[in-house]
């Protein structure tokens, strides 16, 4: 049988929580819903450049999140050195669909897997622990979180479209 994405619980998202807890959880929630596109989509599906003229696709956006995460958590915040999670030239326009070439499975798990470096990454920091952008100064954690939650949410909003363009599915 081949490999679909899985199923994946909506987390909730607190109405009344202190900054950390309730920045945690939109950022997991819109973390949640990219990959919940996903869900039931084999890797056909996936590949699938459903908006035309755009050549984006799911597994695209899977790949884009996954460097979106690893960069501003863990290499330019934390300066860890690890090098970009693909082989692909990400400053060129269209990077996204270089990511096509490997498994949906890979890059599906390799999103996982780097939300879950990045919470652990960043779980002891305080919010105002910052870092100095080469062009743009300090940056605070809180900043970071707001910066990819807006990315998330942006790139769902694509998600969205391509998924029902794939299979008429709506919605979260």
């Amino acid at each position: 049988m081949p490999w679909t994405a899985p199923e994946v619980a909506d987390p909730p998202t607190p109405r009344n929580a202190d900054e950390r807890a309730t920045l945690e959880a939109w950022l997991d929630k819109q973390r949640a819903t990219l990959l919940r596109k996903c869900t039931g989509l084999d890797a056909d599906q996936l590949a699938r450049q459903a908006a035309p003229p755009s050549d984006l696709s799911l597994l695209g956006l899977l790949g884009h999140a996954t460097e979106v995460e690893r960069t501003w958590f863990r290499i330019l915040l934390l300066g860890e050195a690890v090098g970009p999670p693909f082989d692909v030239d990400t400053t060129t326009p269209r990077w996204y669909a270089s990511v096509a070439s490997r498994s949906a499975r890979e890059l599906y798990d390799g999103l996982v897997a780097e939300q879950d470096a990045c919470r652990t990454a960043v779980a002891h920091l305080p919010l105002d622990a910052t870092f100095d952008g080469p062009t743009t100064g300090p940056n605070s954690l809180r900043w970071i979180f707001v910066q990819v939650i807006q990315e998330y949410a942006r790139h769902n909003g694509h998600a969205d479209l391509l998924r029902q363009a794939i299979d008429g599915a709506v919605g979260e």
